[in-house]
């Protein structure tokens, strides 16, 4: 991310309301690889390949933001993998982690990783440092430190259904699994800062956080996400495609100050649910609009979310998620020259 970019950002989250609005997307391996030219597993092991993906969006869309900026990342394998998932390849789709934990007791077992050394997480670092001078002589920097948040690490190491369920009818475990992982998050946001001075954001995700009750989120979601984000950065994102009614009044509480939501929403519903304190990334439908959708439909729907929002302070336009498999170029030129047009 080059400097101008960051201070668009932190103004934006400082609530100034920028003419014209600016426009940003999360880019990861669900869209990047496979629209750059690249198998999924080719950006996974080849660095070359990933630096030139990367520069390749950069250059195909310079007015837009791209967040958080040469993500280093294996999928969802990421942070299992530390704790002994059995990462699963395949040529060109998403990886993911085999479950390690069978039943609420194996949390007895379970011991924190360290991420100097464990799992794929030695493996991001190293992909930045050796790219590092590249990145920077192309006027970026690394701004973000990145991890999946608590309870998404922990329904992939038992898997979804069986965490949901084990809050349920084994909760001191899943509060020590929590505890464990959380630790553990700490640990590694510390240590991407360590690495990349550079760094002054930190972005979790977390759609799990969506299928819990209020109470649930209050016991399971809201003290595991307070400590993990309690670093001293400008920024803290956190991404939550999934339902954001429950968990959006406790941002700013948990220090979010920036978010990407999904479409169940309305803009003027997350600003009053956060209170207008929370920068809003949102929220044109990724699958059905922006990837499948025609360039009219895109600009159709920006035009329409636009004319709906009241207060156009803390909103940078995106889709309601990461970018989406498939996006074409000419959708995502048509997103952002119609965002500049109407907001100028």
């Amino acid at each position: 991310m080059k400097q101008e970019q960051w201070e668009t950002l932190v103004a934006v989250i400082r609530g100034e309301t920028l003419r014209p609005l600016p426009t940003g997307f999360i880019i990861d391996c669900p869209w990047l690889p496979n629209w750059a030219g690249h198998a999924i597993l080719d950006y996974f092991t080849d660095d070359r390949a990933y630096l030139a993906d990367n520069l390749k969006a950069i250059d195909a869309f310079p007015s837009t933001i791209f967040l958080p900026g040469f993500w280093s990342e294996y999928g969802m394998c990421t942070e299992p993998s530390a704790f002994g998932a059995v990462p699963v390849w395949e040529e060109n789709e998403f990886p993911f982690a085999k479950k390690v934990i069978r039943a609420p007791a194996d949390v007895e077992r379970l011991e924190k990783p360290n991420p100097r050394k464990e799992g794929l997480l030695p493996f991001v670092i190293k992909r930045l440092q050796h790219l590092e001078p590249e990145i920077e002589k192309a006027g970026h920097k690394i701004r973000f430190a990145v991890a999946r948040g608590p309870l998404n690490i922990a329904s992939f190491l038992m898997g979804t259904t069986e965490f949901l369920t084990a809050i349920k009818t084994d909760p001191e475990r899943m509060r020590q699994l929590l505890a464990i992982v959380t630790d553990f998050l700490v640990d590694w946001i510390a240590f991407q800062r360590e690495c990349f001075p550079s760094i002054d954001g930190v972005l979790l995700l977390d759609d799990i956080v969506g299928f819990v009750s209020k109470r649930d989120f209050e016991t399971f979601g809201l003290p595991y996400l307070k400590r993990a984000f309690d670093t001293d950065v400008t920024i803290k994102f956190f991404h939550n495609d999934a339902p954001c009614k429950v968990c959006a009044p406790f941002l700013p509480e948990i220090g979010v100050n920036f978010l990407n939501f999904g479409v169940q929403h309305t803009l003027n519903e997350m600003k009053d649910w956060t209170g207008g304190k929370v920068a809003l990334l949102g929220n044109v439908p990724p699958r059905d609009v922006l990837a499948d959708g025609s360039p009219e439909d895109v600009r159709r729907c920006v035009t329409d979310l636009l004319s709906a929002v009241e207060d156009r302070s803390r909103l940078i336009l995106s889709c309601g998620g990461g970018m989406p498999p498939g996006a074409p170029t000419r959708n995502i030129e048509t997103f952002i020259a119609t965002a500049s047009e109407l907001t100028r």
